[in-house]
């Protein structure tokens, strides 16, 4: 793991993914919260404002940001779900949320019980998918692509294992 910017490289798109792959996947997601609660969960003040690269979020953002977007993530699948015939992505200026009050200054223990509460509820929701629910896609603006449920699904998963890399850089893990 040398590229900061990638620790887990890139986001790669699959053609589809196996019952054993997304299963796979949710599992890596189920084990998370204990994952980032081991790395960060009692760290100093000078701990939390470490950076892993020039300009980059400090270690205290970065929980926000995993924790911010897995919430995002939960409420797309729900709304693939329940609007189907929606088919634009929620979005956000992830930047402009890491520079507000919340992000800049609260507590990180906030944010990784929202991170342990809501990915409970997402992985107890993503192991009752249909195959039928993980082909429902959307449209992504930002990337220019569609995604179905199951590449959701992967690109969550990477998510919050390329943010453990970034925190793991801050840290001087690597």
């Amino acid at each position: 793991m040398t590229d900061r910017k990638f620790p887990i490289g890139p986001f790669i798109k699959r053609e589809d993914y196996s019952k054993e792959a997304i299963e796979s996947i949710i599992q890596g997601i189920e084990l998370a919260p204990a994952n980032y609660r081991e790395l960060v969960g009692n760290l100093s003040e000078a701990e939390l404002a470490k950076t892993y690269r020039d300009d980059s979020w400090n270690v205290r953002q970065i929980v926000h940001h995993v924790s911010d977007i897995q919430y995002i993530h939960y409420l797309r699948l729900k709304k693939a779900l329940t609007e189907p015939e929606n088919k634009e992505m929620i979005l956000i200026d992830m930047n402009a949320w890491a520079a507000t009050a919340d992000s800049l200054s609260a507590p990180i223990e906030d944010s990784l019980q929202s991170f342990e509460g809501t990915l409970k509820r997402y992985v107890f929701l993503a192991r009752t998918l249909t195959e039928e629910q993980l082909s429902i896609s959307y449209y992504h603006s930002a990337r220019q692509v569609w995604f179905t449920q199951k590449d959701a699904l992967a690109i969550s998963h990477w998510h919050i294992y390329h943010h453990l890399g970034h925190l793991n850089w801050a840290l001087g893990k690597f």
